[in-house]
């Protein structure tokens, strides 16, 4: 009789591969009569289970890496943790990196990460206005990736993204619905997929509307809470729009501490509306209308077709594209 392995265990039970091997590692998420019939029939054909020589032998960490631009956007601490969950599931680890935005971090977390210090790659990208070969120049040995949110179009790997272009173009509707005429568009960086997404919404929401594009209300801002203060302030007082919309979390807040040092009321002088997956924006004074992206469904989602890949359900190069539905709340920010 040929020697028995997991996957012809798994194959005799009609279970899948990862089924089996948590069973044996005694995971909370299999039901003891399942765990029961596995090691049942593990006894009946003498399958002996050897974690360590498998993993070595296989060459697996059983951990994953998460590389994200930043921590402080409560958007991409979400998004961890819906990775976190599956990879859980799935009796990995993670490892989260933090690139800050700084392409060259990026890139050297990748190739830190070749080393063999995890089996796959979760990102959402930090240089589009770079050179992403260095992705493509790993050839066969680069590790299995998806991308999440930000995304580079040029390299071919599954990633979950969200409908930015309605999302932006609901969210600028609304502003000019609730009477605003003169919006202002604050963005990190419109050079960016999400931000040429979410900018043509804008736009294209503005003409439906007959209200002519000025370009000097697209309002270019940065990482730094001190530079954003002095931008936005500046913006406020030159520009004197009567709405803002903030394509990212913290530049809504920025906005609400400026308008306080200014005296400009919200919503009554100012409607505020922005990209937020912060729970505590009902509680703001005014409570923050937002355009909300399923942000822990995103990271569950990356991470379920990371471990398609991993698991052998997908092949590497097979190209899935997930894109999930963000949703507007109406709240006292941008009331008439």
């Amino acid at each position: 009789m040929d020697r028995i392995n997991i996957k012809k265990l798994a194959e005799a039970l009609n279970l899948s591969k990862s089924t089996v091997s948590r069973a044996f590692r005694d995971h909370s998420d299999i039901k003891p009569h399942t765990k029961e019939r596995i090691l049942a029939k593990a006894r009946e054909l003498n399958y002996q289970p050897n974690h360590y020589a498998s993993n070595l032998r296989e060459q697996k960490s059983r951990t994953i890496a998460i590389i994200v631009p930043e921590l402080a956007n409560n958007y991409f601490s979400q998004a961890i943790h819906g990775i976190e969950r599956i990879a859980r599931k799935h009796d990995y680890h993670i490892l989260i990196y933090v690139t800050d935005d700084d392409y060259q971090k990026e890139v050297d977390f990748i190739r830190h990460l070749h080393n063999g210090r995890a089996d796959g790659i979760i990102m959402s990208a930090s240089g589009e206005a770079n050179d992403h070969a260095y992705l493509n120049n790993l050839g066969p040995k680069r590790l299995p990736l998806v991308f999440f949110d930000r995304i580079y179009e040029d390299i071919e790997v599954p990633r979950v993204i969200t409908n930015d272009y309605d999302s932006s173009f609901k969210a600028t509707e609304h502003l000019i619905q609730q009477g605003c005429k003169r919006i202002g568009y604050l963005v990190v960086n419109k050079n960016l997929s999400i931000g040429k997404t979410r900018m043509s919404g804008y736009q294209d929401a503005l003409g439906k509307y007959n209200i002519p594009f000025n370009e000097k209300l697209v309002v270019d801002c940065s990482n730094s809470y001190e530079e954003n203060a002095l931008i936005i302030k500046t913006a406020l007082q030159e520009l004197k729009p009567d709405g803002i919309f903030a394509a990212v979390e913290r530049l809504a807040f920025a906005t609400y501490y400026t308008c306080f040092d200014l005296q400009i009321r919200i919503p009554e002088d100012l409607k505020v509306i922005g990209f937020s997956s912060l729970e505590i924006a009902p509680l703001l004074n005014p409570s923050l209308t937002t355009m909300t992206q399923p942000a822990t469904e995103i990271g569950a989602q990356a991470a379920q077709l990371l471990f398609n890949i991993l698991e052998g359900e997908e092949a590497v190069e097979t190209i899935q594209e997930v894109v999930l539905k963000s949703k507007l709340y109406s709240r006292k920010s941008t009331a008439k």
